[in-house]
């Protein structure tokens, strides 16, 4: 990583967005701006936490170890999106950790001016409240859909979930390209199987794969395989 001038424009964020235009002057002069090549750690679980980031530029996948040691991706971020946010609780650790997956543009702000931007910033701060009530439901979600669902259903949910959230580049495309290693992370299966339940995607005519790049055929056929 290495430190630049060129960072937020003070306007993309959620926390630009939430402050009161009389505080984006602190902010400025708080902030710092960093960038991180692909694949690059941002921060790791288990480290202290020193700060909050801010997305400015590239995608981040956001995850933990998991039983055996094996990364589950919790999610993926995009520019405009806060990381770091899940240390904020009394024991100030990391409880994840969170690598590039493009060159990232990423905005930091430590955690003192953090609060006091909070304490002065009342609907950032009511903000904050229902961005954190959102996670949490989607996160439970989330978590019964890894309980009960099937394996092919799950897969149908990542590719709706990358559809919805980072659009398609042309054509049905989706537009973010993963390896499929990093596809079955957040399916919560093996590379293995979800190559396979990929595969008979294909021969369903339900998506198209090429290399890395994955189109969506029929977006009501994967959605009926959620039920």
């Amino acid at each position: 990583m290495k430190k630049t001038h060129q960072g937020c424009d003070l306007n993309s964020c959620f926390l630009c967005r939430g402050c009161l235009k009389d505080w984006l002057g602190a902010l400025e002069s708080h902030r710092e701006s960093w960038v991180y090549k692909k694949g690059e750690s941002v921060f790791e679980e288990g480290q202290p936490v020193r700060g909050i980031y801010f997305i400015y530029k590239g995608r981040v996948k956001v995850h933990k170890n998991w039983g055996d040691s094996k990364p589950w991706i919790l999610h993926f971020a995009r520019e405009g999106d806060m990381i770091g946010y899940r240390g904020l609780g009394p024991e100030r650790i990391y409880p994840i950790s969170a690598t590039t997956l493009t060159e990232a543009h990423l905005c930091f702000i430590d955690t003192s001016f953090f609060e006091s931007t909070l304490q002065v910033n009342h609907a950032l701060t009511y903000s904050l409240m229902e961005f954190y009530a959102s996670q949490l439901q989607a996160a439970e979600k989330r978590m019964a859909n890894l309980v009960h669902m099937e394996v092919k259903g799950r897969v149908a949910e990542t590719l709706l979930m990358l559809n919805a959230e980072f659009g398609q580049s042309g054509g049905g495309v989706i537009n973010i390209t993963l390896t499929k290693q990093d596809l079955a992370s957040y399916a919560g299966t093996t590379y293995e199987t979800f190559s396979r339940m990929l595969n008979e995607l294909v021969k369903d005519q339900i998506v198209q794969v090429s290399g890395k790049t994955i189109e969506i055929l029929s977006v009501p056929k994967l959605e009926k395989l959620l039920h």
